[in-house]
């Protein structure tokens, strides 16, 4: 990939957090890039770490017991890491702007949406005046499909799908570059889900925003991603386009997740999921943190961190084996 095509580039990212005696090791030489105006999934169990990569881009770890250990984070060449707090500050909501995982404790009870939303837009453009800010404010609700006759109105008086579009509006109200969306349709129905996600989807075409989008969801990487990686113990153990990942599966832990999904036209009394629980994070494993879950297991396995390595172009497994194709040591 040209250097000029990578808009975002993360390097050996390792996040941790501290609980009395105990580190917790979140995230673990995470490595990866997004280019201008694509998507990224990342996917993987609860705790995997996903949500804290996104945190950690954002710088908005918490500020007792969380730290980003090394690494970097290069967006269009600036470290993100080492930058000052105030310029970190314009950086947030003006260029990269995040929807959270739940919509009712994202939005303030006291204040109007329009308000809020007005407010986000009024901190990034300091020479305009509130009726500019609200006027935008009202362009953005109408956007994500709200009558601006509902700027005045609380979080309390929109459904948990509207609180959503509101959510959604605040972090495009800056045409951020790049839109961090964790878990954005958890807590929402199935048919708002598909709204939800349809908006997002367009909003991002419009605007040429390039985002990484946090999910568990497999069907929902389909529709919207264009890369996606697979998050284990806070490593990335699989990367590659949506195509090849979900033709070619080259990760055990992939393989179970896929596994894992009820397979419509196949008769089958029983889903196959995967055997044993994630590792500790607190413990670091000496071997593959999916060893002790793996059916290929192996010695070398147990002893050795296998790293990312490309099989096919674009294509790239922290596996020993290519269970998904030719075996290469």
């Amino acid at each position: 990939m040209e250097q000029s095509e990578k808009f975002l580039s993360v390097k050996n990212l390792v996040v941790e957090y501290t609980q009395g005696k105990d580190t917790i090791h979140a995230v673990n030489k995470v490595s990866f890039e997004l280019e201008k105006g694509k998507t990224l999934g990342l996917v993987g169990e609860t705790g995997a770490g996903k949500t804290s990569i996104a945190k950690a881009i954002l710088r908005i770890l918490p500020d007792v017991g969380a730290s980003i250990k090394s690494g970097e984070i290069l967006l269009n060449g600036k470290n993100l890491i080492t930058i000052p707090e105030k310029e970190m500050q314009q950086i947030r909501g003006n260029v990269i702007s995040m929807i959270f995982q739940d919509p009712m404790t994202a939005l303030n009870p006291l204040m109007t949406i329009g308000a809020q939303i007005a407010e986000s837009i009024s901190l990034h453009n300091a020479d305009w005046d509130s009726a500019r800010c609200s006027k935008e404010a009202v362009k953005m609700l109408e956007m994500v499909g709200i009558p601006g006759e509902r700027f005045g109105e609380y979080p309390f008086q929109f459904s948990g799908g509207m609180k959503q579009r509101v959510v959604i509006a605040m972090a495009l109200s800056c045409n951020p570059e790049l839109l961090l969306a964790d878990e954005p349709t958890t807590a929402l129905d199935v048919t708002i889900q598909a709204q939800v996600l349809n908006l997002i989807r367009e909003l991002r075409k419009k605007l040429n925003t390039s985002m990484i989008l946090i999910t568990h969801d497999l069907g929902v990487v389909a529709e919207m991603c264009d890369q996606v990686a697979t998050v284990y113990a806070g490593h990335i153990v699989e990367t590659g386009s949506v195509i090849d990942v979900y033709h070619n599966p080259a990760h055990p832990y992939t393989e179970g997740l896929f596994g894992a999904l009820p397979v419509m036209n196949t008769e089958s009394s029983r889903l196959t999921p995967i055997p044993g629980t994630v590792p500790d994070p607190a413990v670091i494993a000496e071997g593959c943190p999916f060893a002790p879950r793996c059916k290929y297991v192996t010695e070398k396995c147990r002893n050795e961190m296998p790293s990312l390595r490309e099989i096919t172009p674009g294509h790239f497994t922290a596996c020993f084996e290519n269970i998904g194709g030719n075996k290469n040591a």
